[in-house]
């Protein structure tokens, strides 16, 4: 079994899409690790502010046929794939650690570069995963978090209730 970190993210129906979409994995893959659901500003583009969070989750699915499972789950939540890149959507799953995996797959390269880079990816992540450590740096999330530059992206937990479960883990 693998150990595999999501990102979601979503300023289009938000709650619909996010709750659907934990649904879909808790149904797949069991039990989830979910952070606080944070909004933040459009990121690259005007729009509606998004909805992010960072699911964990253990898989027996190789990276190649998860990362297909995951495009087909935003394809059933009407995520367009022939927007822009910096747009709107629906649904947006993005796998950022497959174990210790570091490297080349079907999406791109893994770790993601948008845990250090993102703070709607980073913040959510070192929530439920203080302790473990960056792939590819060897520094523990909490750690990277604590030396993010705060001010580089607005950025703040809301309450969000899934399945009757308060989300809203951050404490100040």
């Amino acid at each position: 079994m693998a150990r595999v970190y999501l990102s979601l993210g979503s300023n289009i129906r938000r709650e619909h899409y996010i709750s659907s979409c934990l649904d879909g994995l808790a149904h797949r893959f069991g039990e989830l690790d979910i952070s606080s659901v944070y909004e933040s500003e459009a990121v690259g583009f005007d729009g509606d502010p998004f909805f992010n969070l960072v699911v964990g989750l253990e898989t027996e699915l190789a990276l190649d046929p998860l990362f297909e499972f995951l495009r087909e789950t935003e394809h059933a939540h009407d995520r367009c794939r022939k927007a822009a890149k910096f747009s709107a959507r629906t649904l947006d799953i993005d796998i950022l650690t497959y174990d210790d995996y570091v490297g080349p797959f079907a999406g791109g390269e893994l770790p993601r570069e948008e845990i250090t880079r993102n703070a709607f990816v980073l913040w959510p992540l070192a929530e439920i995963a203080a302790d473990l450590r960056h792939p590819g740096l060897g520094i523990r999330y909490g750690q990277l978090w604590a030396n993010y530059d705060k001010s580089r992206q607005a950025l703040w937990p809301v309450s969000f209730v899934w399945q009757g479960r308060e989300l809203l883990r951050y404490t100040a």
